[in-house]
């Protein structure tokens, strides 16, 4: 079954994920789960509540007990597995893809990831076999609503925002119930766009890095003379920023900022960002007095290092930022707070913040169709063993003024190049460089 991923469960519904399916999904994933206690929500698509209902079925035949906190973005979710002691949590979610989509995300107890090298492979192989433990009980369903202790979690993260005028695009999805939860208690003025929940995105795709999804908010935030463009994706765990002058800002720009901010209250502390960064960021976190980390990409991977290491906050180029103060998840909403900190601290235009962080040239993530990704990966590494060769993901070769990461796809036959330089010049030299050996 090809709607098993690497980091979750999703396919299109009703197609390739259904009512059938899901309902021995939440079988095999109770029988996975070590405890009585499952903590399980859904997000504003349309074939949210069917699949929920199926997927709690099914975890209730297994005779374990649900608790279910109803309509949720994903970093509720995970609050509320957190905060109500569960020892699993399932989210009915396709994060930011198309509509038509839905899919499922795991935790264990604490909103520990479950990945496919952890718990995905296990649970499809039940599935496959439709091998579920024989029970005499069934389950009980008990439903809680976190949302007041959730709002008292997120405002624990404000520090000092001052009057900001804001754009808020949150696509109608989840990021319109999470920042209207803290709007009331903030001196921000809002301008919101899409706050209507609508699992059949009526205005645009819940996805931000796709083109042309952010164009109607830069032009808004220039148009309203706001300090902020805000904008989240489908189940508000990704989030992205847009300057006064209406020019998206950098996910590693983020980090490097949110990382000063933090910091700033947590002197020496560890901080990891994914290897495809600028090292713009490395060099900002011990500027200010911390320790920095490069780390491969993929969620799963960052919550398990900052929990082995305790690093304080990770980001990652993908717009997923995560907090050791958040049970050590990545949240759109609190990485806003964190930005809006920021802006009210240092008290000047965003545009003026990120000026000094353009110190290099970067790519942008490039994509190759590659046969042989293994091999040819192998190639460049030998191709230029003169540099700093590392293996952390994909590969990785540093020089003293340009660097170069090349990543497999997990689903795809490509090959993802990023790069940096010094100069325009030799940004341009390399990147072509690079390519005819790709593309050979």
């Amino acid at each position: 079954m090809g709607i098993f991923k690497a980091y979750d469960i999703r396919g299109v519904y009703p197609k390739e994920l259904n009512e059938k399916i899901m309902e021995k999904i939440g079988r095999a994933f109770a029988d996975f789960i070590k405890g009585k206690n499952i903590a399980v929500g859904y997000d504003m698509r349309v074939s949210g509540p069917k699949l929920f209902d199926a997927f709690v079925k099914g975890v209730t035949l297994q005779g374990k007990n649900v608790i279910n906190f109803g309509l949720t973005s994903t970093p509720m979710a995970y609050f509320a597995s957190a905060h109500l002691g569960a020892d699993g949590m399932a989210m009915i979610t396709a994060s930011h893809n198309p509509k038509e989509y839905n899919g499922v995300k795991f935790t264990r107890e604490e909103a520990i990831p479950i990945s496919g090298d952890t718990g995905i492979m296990e649970i499809k192989d039940k599935v496959d076999k439709e091998e579920f433990k024989k029970v005499t009980k069934i389950g009980k369903v008990t439903e809680k609503d976190v949302k007041e202790e959730y709002k008292k979690h997120l405002l624990s993260f404000v520090k000092g925002i001052k009057e900001l005028k804001v754009v808020v695009d949150c696509a109608n999805g989840m990021g319109a119930q999470d920042f209207s939860l803290i709007q009331k208690e903030l001196l921000v003025d809002v301008v919101p766009l899409y706050f209507e929940i609508d699992g059949t995105f009526p205005n645009h795709d819940a996805n931000p890095m796709k083109k042309g999804v952010l164009e109607v908010l830069k032009k808004r935030v220039i148009a309203e003379k706001a300090e902020l463009g805000i904008a989240f994706d489908g189940d508000a765990d990704r989030v992205f920023f847009i300057d006064n002058e209406g020019e998206l800002v950098p996910s590693d720009f983020i980090t490097a900022l949110i990382s000063e901010e933090i910091l700033k209250h947590k002197s020496n502390s560890l901080v990891l960002y994914d290897l495809r960064s600028s090292w713009i960021v490395p060099e900002m976190i011990e500027k200010f007095g911390g320790r920095s980390l490069r780390c491969r990409v993929g969620h799963s991977f960052i919550k398990q290092k900052m929990r082995e290491d305790s690093a304080v906050f990770a980001g990652e180029l993908s717009g997923h930022f995560y907090f050791k103060d958040n049970f050590f998840t990545d949240s759109g909403i609190i990485t806003a707070i964190w930005v809006m900190n920021l802006l009210s601290a240092k008290n000047i235009p965003f545009s003026e913040l990120i000026r000094p962080l353009k110190k290099y040239f970067n790519s942008g993530e490039i994509n190759s169709e590659v046969g042989d990704k293994e091999a040819k990966m192998k190639e460049l590494a030998e191709s230029y063993k003169k540099g700093r060769v590392s293996w952390l993901d994909g590969v990785r070769v540093d020089f003293d003024d340009w660097w170069f990461n090349v990543r497999p796809s997990n689903t795809e036959p490509l090959l993802r190049l990023n790069l940096e330089a010094k100069t325009l010049i030799l940004l341009k030299e390399k990147k072509e460089e690079l390519l005819k050996i790709i593309r050979s």
